[in-house]
């Protein structure tokens, strides 16, 4: 299917399929989201539970501790992306 093809079957412009082909950092989730139904495709945002999503928040641990200093109260949770083909089964 060509660009212009699937522009025009979600509804937005060529230019926009470039730019999310092309791993554009910022788009606009609503023309995302009609591209991804286009293709049979979902985004799913889950919470982050890594030591990298701890390293985002300012939360250090040592030994399963945490650092001198460091606040005790709950950090809300992060969040990640996912897209998923919808044919598939299961999460």
């Amino acid at each position: 299917m060509s660009q212009r093809d699937l522009a025009e079957l979600a509804g937005v412009s060529e230019r926009f399929v470039r730019f999310v082909e092309q791993g554009k950092r910022t788009v606009q989730l609503e023309s995302l989201l009609a591209l991804l139904d286009t293709l049979g495709l979902e985004l799913r945002v889950q919470t982050r539970t890594s030591a990298a999503a701890r390293a985002l928040d300012g939360t250090r641990t040592f030994g399963g501790r945490r650092a001198h200093g460091e606040r005790h109260a709950q950090n809300p949770p992060q969040a990640r992306t996912e897209l998923h083909d919808r044919t598939e089964a299961g999460p």
